[in-house]
C-alpha cells in the first residue's frame, strides 16, 4: 500500500532521543508534506523524542509497557492507538521494541524502520562495533519496510560510508547518522507523495520494482544500488 490508496497522517515510533524525528520534523516543516507528522509515541516517558515532538506542536504520547500485562497486550494497544487516529504510515525511528508479528502485518506495507548497518549485514543490535570488529570496509544503514523477521524487511534506501582507520563505534555511530537524516526524510516522502511502496514483500518505486536498496553517499544523492 502506498499513500495513494489511503488518506492520514504519519506516527513515529521512538524510544530515544529522537534525532532521526528531528529530521523528519525538519524536513516536513521545510518541504511542506502532505500529512505530516501527526503523531509521536514512546514507550519511556523520558524519550527526548517526546520533548521534540511536543516543541513541535505534536501530540506526543507516552505509551507505558508497565501498564500491560504482556508484551502481546502492549504491542495490540499500540497499533489500536494508531487504527484509532487513522495512521497511514509508521515509522519506527529508535524503537527499541520487537512487535508482535500480528502487529506487524496489520501495518504491512505500512511501516518502515531505519537500521544501522548495511542490510542484511549486522542485524539487530550493536552494529558499528560489530563492523569494525568484522573488518568491514563500507558500513552505514538501511531503510526497510518492516516485517515479522527482524530487519529483514525489503530494503529501500542505503547510506554507505568508507570505514576509516580512526573509526570508533561512537565515531562511527556520528557519521552514519548524518547519513540517516537525509535518507530516512526521503524515504517517508517518497510514500507520501504516492512513489514508494511495497506489496507482498516487494518493495516498488515510481511503480518498478527495488531489485536491491537505492545507493547514498556521502554526495546524498541516490543512485542504483
Amino acid at each position: 500500500m502506498s499513500a495513494a490508496d489511503a488518506p492520514g497522517g504519519v506516527a513515529v515510533l521512538a524510544s530515544g532521543e529522537g534525532t532521526n524525528l528531528q529530521a523528519l520534523i525538519d524536513t516536513a516543516a521545510r518541504e511542506g508534506l502532505r500529512d505530516g507528522i501527526a503523531l509521536v509515541v514512546s514507550d519511556r516517558a523520558e524519550a527526548g523524542a517526546l520533548v521534540r515532538a511536543r516543541a513541535a506542536g505534536i501530540p506526543a504520547i507516552h505509551l507505558s509497557p508497565a501498564d500491560w500485562s504482556t508484551r502481546a497486550a502492549y504491542d495490540h494497544a499500540l497499533a489500536d492507538l494508531l487504527a484509532e487516529r487513522q495512521i497511514t504510515l509508521v515509522v519506527l525511528a529508535g524503537f527499541m521494541r520487537i512487535l508482535e508479528a500480528e502487529v506487524v502485518q496489520r501495518f504491512a506495507g505500512r511501516m518502515l524502520n531505519i537500521h544501522p548497518s548495511l542490510l542484511p549485514r549486522h542485524r539487530g543490535l550493536g552494529t558499528h562495533r560489530r563492523a569494525l570488529e568484522a573488518g568491514d570496509r563500507i558500513h552505514g544503514s538501511t531503510v526497510h519496510f518492516v516485517e515479522p523477521e527482524l530487519d529483514a524487511g525489503p530494503p529501500v534506501l542505503q547510506y554507505r560510508i568508507a570505514v576509516q582507520p580512526w573509526d570508533t563505534p561512537g565515531r562511527l555511530a556520528q557519521r552514519v547518522r548524518h547519513g540517516e537524516h537525509f535518507i530516512y526524510p526521503l524515504a517517508v516522502r517518497w510514500w507520501l507523495q504516492g512513489r514508494l511502496d511495497c506489496t507482498d514483500g516487494q518493495a516498488y518505486l515510481d511503480g518498478k520494482p527495488l531489485a536491491a536498496p537505492l545507493v547514498v553517499t556521502r554526495d546524498m544523492a541516490p543512485i542504483p544500488g
